[in-house]
């Protein structure tokens, strides 16, 4: 069996009259992303992830924020297309680790929401991903409340 890790980083700005999307779930705050598609930071850092574990390029190779079929599109629709790419060439997701890093809302009610998106999106067992976050003890852009930051960390295997 060939194994390999993957490590994926996304980063959008908060703005208001936007609307919240992480993990594929619609939080109830007052900023949301700013992006061309959804700007989900956690469903765009897992799709680096997966395709950098596989050797496939990045986010940007496959869904260009130049090419306005991406435009507004919900991250799930590219997380499933992500999970698609790597299967064509045989690899399959052993697990999903991520971390959301934001001073509010608090992710807690949202994560076993997030966790059921995201394994039905990556066709896993919901065992198989795992969501945390964490605040940035108010400094920096993510401690001003402008900006939302996700990592995200992938197994795959063949």
């Amino acid at each position: 069996m060939k194994i390999k890790v993957g490590m994926g980083f996304d980063t959008h700005q908060l703005v208001e009259g936007r609307d919240l999307w992480l993990g594929g779930v619609k939080l109830d705050h007052r900023k949301g992303a700013l992006g061309h598609s959804d700007a989900d930071v956690l469903i765009h850092a897992i799709c680096d992830a997966l395709l950098g574990a596989a050797n496939m390029h990045d986010i940007g190779h496959h869904f260009s924020n130049k090419d306005e079929r991406w435009k507004n599109i919900d991250s799930k629709i590219l997380l499933k297309e992500t999970c698609q790419i790597i299967r064509q060439q045989m690899w399959q997701i052993g697990n999903v680790d991520a971390t959301l890093v934001l001073e509010e809302p608090k992710i807690s009610p949202y994560i076993e929401a997030m966790k059921k998106v995201l394994a039905q999106t990556m066709d896993i067992g919901i065992e198989d991903v795992s969501i945390k976050a964490t605040t940035n003890e108010t400094m920096g852009y993510v401690g001003r409340m402008e900006g939302v930051n996700a990592f995200a960390v992938c197994l795959i295997h063949k």
